[in-house]
């Protein structure tokens, strides 16, 4: 029993509970459990309210990294739902962000009668996700794509479309399929 107690006397932090609740008679379960740094958030809703920044840094990064983390785990989180509605429609992924030396394609995949390379874009609105995409990286897309189909059997024959995925801040996905030319 002495030993039992010297383990919740270690495990004790300054601040925290080491029990559940009064007469509970066990532990912390579930996340609180494993991250114990986690608490149930009580909210008021007649106070006034907080305004909290767009982004929560973390220890160590500065405003424009942690801007530059949320901008890409957003458009992580964009290439996830449009695999997700390809996938739906029975199309196949066969490459997520490839890499050539010529650029990098966010989607790479196989449709019934073609080759699909499918650019991501994710905005507030639709329209702001279409603006984002420029000349320069049309060029670099097609640079990619012509190294990619280098790869394939079928080469620079191969029956090719370039789609353009437009995200907005709700998750909703707009497809405009052959939405620019070929190389």
């Amino acid at each position: 029993m002495e030993r039992h107690a010297e383990t919740l006397e270690a495990r004790a932090r300054p601040g925290r509970r080491t029990d559940a609740s009064p007469g509970s008679g066990r532990g912390p379960r579930g996340p609180a459990a494993r991250h114990p740094d986690l608490r149930q958030l009580v909210f008021d809703f007649d106070a006034d309210p907080i305004v909290q920044p767009a982004t929560v840094p973390r220890p160590g990064l500065s405003r424009r990294q942690a801007r530059g983390l949320c901008a890409w785990l957003s458009g992580q989180a964009a290439e996830e739902i449009v695999a997700r509605h390809y996938e739906a429609r029975g199309v196949r992924i066969l490459a997520r962000r490839w890499r050539g030396t010529g650029g990098e394609i966010d989607l790479v995949l196989r449709a019934a009668d073609s080759y699909v390379f499918c650019e991501v874009k994710r905005a507030a609105s639709f329209d702001a996700a279409l603006a984002r995409l420029r000349q320069g990286q049309l060029e670099r897309i097609y640079r990619a794509a012509s190294e990619y189909l280098g790869l394939t059997p079928e080469g620079q024959l191969a029956p090719v479309r370039f789609d353009v995925a437009a995200v907005d801040a709700t998750g909703a996905v707009h497809v405009l399929e052959a939405a620019f030319g070929h190389f």
